[in-house]
């Protein structure tokens, strides 16, 4: 008999009590040198979310200012610096690295049944190359900063007197390096790690699409490289490769860079599409809907991410030719996307749906990723973009597919693993409450933003016509709004660490392996090699009492009770 088969009472006290990989070995050194992906996940998790509360500071300051027209608390070379480092944090140092070095770190080989990654030590490199940009990056601050944005267009960014301009370069070459190592660290592990039974078309969604987001980061990294070490080389020596004033062409390094950050929005995108493929059928505990046209989606966006770059240089004198090409291609990549939505929808229709934070944070996601992506067409097609290329509409649209949707899905997946990574249970009405106060203050933000867009109102500026104030009034309170409740998960959370109850192994009833060992893991993870199955068949899943949790019972043949809730065992 199989562990997916066996009797309730052989699976029931799965809880670590004992050794686990935060108790395994202690000190700063175990820390510091350690090899456990679990634990380098961790560490990439706290820097994250620390980076992120600076690049937040950052754009509370920058809404601030936008209070009022002229200057309300800060100079606008000030400003210029503050939207530049808001800009470059939350791109290179939060969104980037986010899910797939954090998250990813922690999840990808228990979801294989693999005791580490294939490149333990790569791993451990990879997280102190992140450490060193930012190191970098924010020593940028103490030697004048920068006050280019965080795309570093030239030739401005060849010219500007700033002295951060260079470190800040350093910064992000660095960064490259980290993200290249964890994409050629994923690709052999899921390649050569996979377990007796688990073919490509029995991994878990997000494998494939931590398994996309690899591909993009180890071919396109590199472009960026080069690009910015180019970019130091015309600074230093004084050489004409991008300033036209020396012969040299800005628009050079507009293709270059475009080339890398239009894939790096799928390198933000496609792994949080696989976190909301989990959420969105471990809480409605019904099997994926189009499994196989899921998986390919996040392979056909990868493979399209490399070749509509040019739809960020309609306006920078194209031939009409190529902005037909790269339009007619932008609009092809919304059939992977909208393929993902619509078996995201099936998969929720007729379920079983448990209104958790992490299921709260998947809703969330489906709304405002949906708003993302179709005003996304305004930005493909030649006609409209004209108008709203470089206005607050492109800010607006930017941030509800990073910040709406990639940062969204990353916190409702941080919701979802976080009784396994921490063993403990958080407060499920405050978890919920922090997900309502965010979305709210989130479309207030950014939706009237569409709207100053749309009436002519330029990104960047740090003045404005006294008509756009009432709409910069309503984004400057969505945006302490947001604030409130990105503060109140992060009590919630960590209110969990100091009297949250004890996780048990599964929590929300999931099929997948990281389900099957303790929470938290062992050192080397399972006790015993895990059982491969239908990751996303929860017939035989139900909810016991005893346990707080979810139980494999094939005898019971039946399906969880409509409305039961994971984490508190009543009805909702």
């Amino acid at each position: 008999m199989t562990t997916l088969d066996a009797p309730r009472h052989d699976i029931l006290d799965t809880t670590a009590t004992g050794d686990n990989y935060l108790t395994h070995s202690r000190g700063f050194l175990s820390w510091a040198l350690t090899l456990d992906h679990k634990r380098i996940g961790v560490m990439y998790m706290v820097a994250v979310l620390c980076s992120f509360f600076l690049g937040g500071v950052f754009a509370l300051l920058l809404r601030t200012e936008l209070l009022t027209p002229g200057r309300t608390i800060v100079d606008a070379d000030t400003y210029n610096q503050f939207f530049t480092l808001h800009g470059a944090i939350m791109v290179f140092l939060v969104i980037i690295p986010s899910i797939p070095a954090a998250l990813g770190n922690f999840v990808l080989p228990i979801m294989l049944g693999a005791k580490d990654v294939a490149f333990p030590r790569l791993n451990l490199a990879s997280f102190y190359l992140w450490i060193g940009g930012a190191i970098f990056t924010l020593y940028s601050l103490a030697v004048g900063g920068f006050d280019t944005g965080w795309t570093f267009d030239t030739p401005y960014s060849t010219t500007t007197t700033a002295g951060g301009v260079i470190p800040v370069l350093m910064g992000v070459f660095i960064l490259g390096f980290s993200s290249i190592f964890t994409g050629l660290n994923f690709i052999v592990t899921i390649h050569k790690l996979r377990p007796p039974g688990m073919t490509w078309f029995k991994m878990p969604l997000f494998l494939w699409a931590l398994y996309s987001t690899a591909l993009i980061q180890v071919l396109a990294t590199p472009v960026l490289a080069i690009t910015l070490c180019l970019l130091i080389v015309e600074r230093t020596l004084n050489i004409g490769i991008f300033n036209p004033s020396m012969g040299g062409d800005p628009v050079l390094y507009q293709h270059f860079f475009w080339f890398y950050s239009h894939p790096a929005v799928y390198i933000m995108i496609v792994p949080a599409m696989g976190i909301i493929s989990e959420i969105i059928a471990v809480h409605s505990h019904r099997h994926i809907f189009g499994y196989t046209y899921i998986a390919f989606s996040s392979v056909a966006i990868a493979m399209f991410s490399f070749i509509v770059w040019g739809h960020h240089m309609f306006t920078s004198g194209q031939s009409g030719v190529m902005n037909t090409i790269f339009s007619l291609i932008s609009f092809s990549v919304g059939i992977p996307s909208a393929v993902k939505t619509f078996n995201w929808v099936m998969t929720l229709y007729k379920g079983t749906i448990s209104l958790t934070a992490p299921m709260c944070y998947g809703l969330a996601f489906l709304f405002l990723f949906t708003i993302g992506g179709l005003t996304g067409l305004h930005c493909a097609t030649l006609a409209t973009d004209v108008h709203l290329h470089d206005t607050y509409f492109v800010v607006a649209h930017f941030h509800y597919v990073m910040m709406g949707s990639a940062l969204i899905a990353m916190i409702g997946g941080l919701h979802h693993w976080w009784p396994k990574m921490t063993g403990r249970m958080y407060h499920e009405g405050t978890g919920i409450a922090g997900c309502i106060i965010i979305f709210v203050g989130f479309n207030m933000t950014f939706f009237t933003q569409f709207m100053l867009g749309s009436q002519g109102m330029p990104r960047r500026y740090y003045d404005y016509q006294p008509e756009f104030q009432t709409y910069h009034i309503v984004s400057t309170i969505g945006a302490y709004i947001m604030a409130a409740g990105f503060v109140t998960t992060a009590v919630c959370l960590m209110q969990s660490l100091m009297s949250g109850r004890r996780a048990p192994a599964n929590p929300w009833g999931g099929r997948s392996l990281e389900w099957q060992c303790a929470s938290p893991p062992r050192h080397d993870n399972f006790e015993h090699p895990p059982t491969v199955g239908d990751c996303y068949d929860f017939t035989p899943v139900v909810w016991d009492e005893r346990q707080q949790g979810y139980v494999v019972d094939r005898a019971l043949d039946t399906h969880i009770p409509h409305g039961k809730s994971p984490n508190t065992g009543g009805h909702q």
